[in-house]
């Protein structure tokens, strides 16, 4: 598993996903969010301007990070 360190309170899901580089713009990061395809702390979520913060973990395609500060 990464890590991706993050300056300040949060970071927004979909945000956080182009950061990663796991996705190659907002607007499929906004469609595999809305998919149903991203988990945050093992559970699927549906909320793309969610506020992923440190000890969060999100997983995609296969992919996962651990959020810290």
């Amino acid at each position: 598993m990464d890590t991706y360190q993050i300056k300040g309170e949060y970071i927004q899901l979909i945000q956080l996903l182009k950061v990663l580089n796991w996705v190659e713009h907002g607007g499929e990061a906004q469609a595999i969010v809305s998919a149903g395809q991203v988990r945050c702390n093992g559970e699927v979520d549906y909320r793309k301007r969610l506020k992923v913060r440190p000890g969060d973990t999100v997983e995609f395609d296969g992919k996962r990070v651990h959020i810290i500060e």
